[in-house]
């Protein structure tokens, strides 16, 4: 009799629903200040010091927020849409039920940041930082990443769909129910800390070369 496959844990997103949205045309951004129930289209809050600054079911729609420093910042119940920033620096930060749809991010610092309930959909992202962080239920689907850095950070309920990805480093990462399935990427650094990853047949043939050379085994 044939042993059962072990049953891998799906993402749990809460759908994020907007109602009552305020729209801003001409925002005035204040560092640590609240905002609350407000809907900003092709606004530019580029460069501008809003570190501590909580967004509280907030819709954004091709927003540029380059180099803005969004240290420690709050995304509650968000919505984002073709967000832009060839450098975006949120480290620290905090993503609670939020939708990114179609970014366009160029050096993405995320290090040490906590996602819950986040799903990105489409879009590319030279370098995702997430070095760190804590992923729990984090969806991201028909995205391309030129690196993904995952180093020390913790991961559960975790899927990519249907991504691109350059290079994968999960040096020292602590994972669960983290599924790589029907994701192409060139080459995974930390092997050693692939426990509570979930590959197809196709990957685990792109792995063994790489797997072989980490274990010291001659395959001749």
């Amino acid at each position: 009799m044939a042993a059962k496959a072990p049953k891998v844990t799906a993402p749990r997103l809460s759908p994020v629903s907007l109602e009552d949205v305020t729209d801003d045309p001409a925002p005035d951004f204040r560092r640590g200040e609240r905002y609350d129930g407000v809907r900003y289209s092709r606004a530019a809050a580029d460069g501008l010091e809003l570190s501590g600054t909580d967004f509280a079911e907030c819709e954004f729609q091709g927003v540029s927020f380059n180099d803005t420093q969004l240290r420690g910042a709050t995304f509650r119940d968000c919505i984002l849409s073709e967000l832009y920033a060839p450098v975006f620096r949120a480290a620290r930060s905090t993503w609670r039920d939020v939708q990114l749809n179609n970014p366009r991010l160029g050096s993405a610092e995320l290090y040490e940041t906590g996602w819950q309930s986040v799903r990105i959909d489409g879009g590319k992202l030279d370098f995702l930082n997430l070095r760190g962080s804590k992923l729990t239920d984090v969806v991201i689907s028909d995205c391309i990443i030129n690196e993904l850095d995952l180093g020390s950070a913790s991961g559960t309920r975790v899927a990519l769909k249907n991504c691109t990805i350059g290079t994968l480093d999960l040096t020292g990462a602590r994972l669960k129910d983290f599924d790589l399935r029907g994701t192409d990427f060139r080459t995974i650094s930390g092997l050693g800390s692939l426990a509570g990853v979930v590959i197809d047949d196709y990957q685990l043939s792109l792995l063994a070369p790489l797997l072989a050379g980490h274990l010291g085994v001659l395959v001749l």
